[in-house]
């Protein structure tokens, strides 16, 4: 049995990783603010033994009472809507978050990882992106408050890693989906899902043909954890290969959906990408990982989730 904290616990990614942990048994410390996350996620979890959750803000100093096994940081917003309202805390979780959490693991000698993402490509300029990639980032656009954020909050694990041997592990995460999902977090799916299950019109952005590869939750928590369990210190791409484009996303959720959605199209964002495809070549020999389910199924259970919450 394991002890584990994860921050940002109780958000969409965060509250998955805590099924995981506590379904191998371990303990489970969550922390998160609530400032993205929700308690809903969680809620589930609330009484058993070997669940415990902490209200705190990660960018200040953190104390948790006996021995830590592992820190898994993925305190941060994380959807352009919620890092273009939230800049400030967006740097902020990615530098002092990271730094304390870090501090942290130093101080338990705890195993750290530490959730990037394929943001710290930018709008690539090498398609599919391998981790030896270094990112075509925009440092000053809207969008760079998040993928400054990790690309220092990468440099600082490496730092720890290499000056104070603090085992570090850093995962680079692809676009993700599934049960949780916020609704109204503004992201491709969640957008798409509930504007046709109320037969709005989908808005694609652009002329839709800027594509994203989108990997089901129960995949990527699989990946990440069998990362958490390697002896890999450098970043690993963690994501689904199936790249599509949005159009072809918006359409298919008016299919699954039954929708009389029309689709209608909207400027493109300043700096969004226009391809994003992981290389996982590393995550396959490494890790011994990829993605097992289907789009069809996993985008099955996200609509379930959906018409759930929504009430429809």
């Amino acid at each position: 049995m394991a002890r584990v904290l994860i921050t940002g616990g109780a958000g969409f990614l965060g509250s998955h990783l805590c099924d995981r942990f506590i379904s191998e048994g371990d303990d489970v410390i969550c922390m998160d603010n609530f400032i993205t996350g929700s308690p809903d996620n969680i809620s589930h979890l609330m009484g058993n033994k070997h669940f415990q959750f902490i209200e705190h803000d990660v960018t200040n100093y953190i104390y948790v009472e006996g021995i830590l096994d592992y820190i898994l940081h993925f305190a941060s917003p994380a959807s352009p809507i919620d890092y273009l309202k939230l800049p400030i805390q967006t740097l902020k979780v990615g530098s002092l978050g990271t730094h304390k959490t870090l501090g942290l693991a130093k101080a338990k000698n705890a195993r750290f990882l530490l959730a990037s993402t394929s943001e710290t490509y930018g709008d690539p300029l090498v398609h599919p992106q391998p981790e030896s990639y270094w990112g075509n980032v925009n440092p000053v656009g809207y969008r760079g408050v998040y993928d400054e954020a990790k690309r220092f909050a990468e440099a600082m694990t490496m730092a720890y890693h290499r000056y104070h041997n603090v085992d570090t592990r850093i995962v680079r995460i692809f676009n993700t989906y599934g049960p949780r999902m916020r609704i109204d977090d503004g992201r491709a799916i969640p957008a798409f899902m509930s504007q046709a299950l109320n037969n709005e019109p989908v808005t694609v952005f652009g002329e839709g043909q800027q594509t994203r590869s989108i990997c089901y939750v129960d995949d990527l928590v699989e990946g990440i954890y069998r990362l958490l369990m390697s002896d890999e210190h450098e970043p690993v791409n963690i994501g689904n290969p199936d790249e599509l484009s949005m159009l072809d996303l918006a359409k298919t959720i008016i299919e699954i959906t039954n929708s009389k959605s029309e689709i209608i199209y909207k400027d493109l964002p300043q700096d969004d990408p226009k391809v994003r495809k992981p290389d996982i070549t590393r995550a396959r020999a490494i890790l011994g990982w990829e993605a097992k389910v289907d789009r069809k199924t996993g985008l099955t259970r996200t609509l379930e989730d959906f018409k759930k919450r929504l009430g429809v």
